[in-house]
């Protein structure tokens, strides 16, 4: 139902180039892995890492989900479950980067991503019901 393609502006990229949405969560959960092998183990940081690993790796899953939604219900809350997982993902990092400030770098970067994601599943829900008012 989805597969969706958006059209956003990167920095590195020309303000046209359209990314496959799909791909970029899996980028995404493969950069959070990478990210959490990093991550000093101990008692603090260990239950942190596997929060955000759990959080992080779910946006891309929860998107699949979508993809194979049922109904546009269906398809929007899942969608909203993106949403949700990846402004989980933002606050682990935060709390990461409390713990281990010497990380600050690549966890702001992840956090700007997860912020994206979050931005991007806030404006499909809302086209959803927009077209859902505009159906009716």
């Amino acid at each position: 139902m989805s597969n969706i393609k958006f059209q956003m502006s990167n920095q590195a990229q020309s303000p046209n180039v359209k990314f496959d949405l799909e791909e970029r969560t899996a980028k995404f959960a493969e950069a959070i892995i990478d990210f959490a092998k990093k991550i000093p183990q101990g008692l603090i940081t260990s239950p942190l890492i596997t929060q955000l690993v759990k959080s992080g790796t779910s946006i891309g899953a929860n998107y699949h989900e979508a993809d194979g939604a049922e109904s546009k219900k269906d398809f929007i809350h899942k969608i909203g479950i993106c949403k949700k997982e990846a402004k989980e993902t933002k606050h682990w990092l935060r709390i990461i980067y409390r713990a281990v400030p010497e990380i600050e770098n690549e966890a702001k970067k992840l956090w700007q991503e997860a912020q994206e994601f979050t931005l991007i599943f806030s404006s499909v829900i809302k086209s959803c019901k927009i077209k859902k008012e505009i159906d009716i």
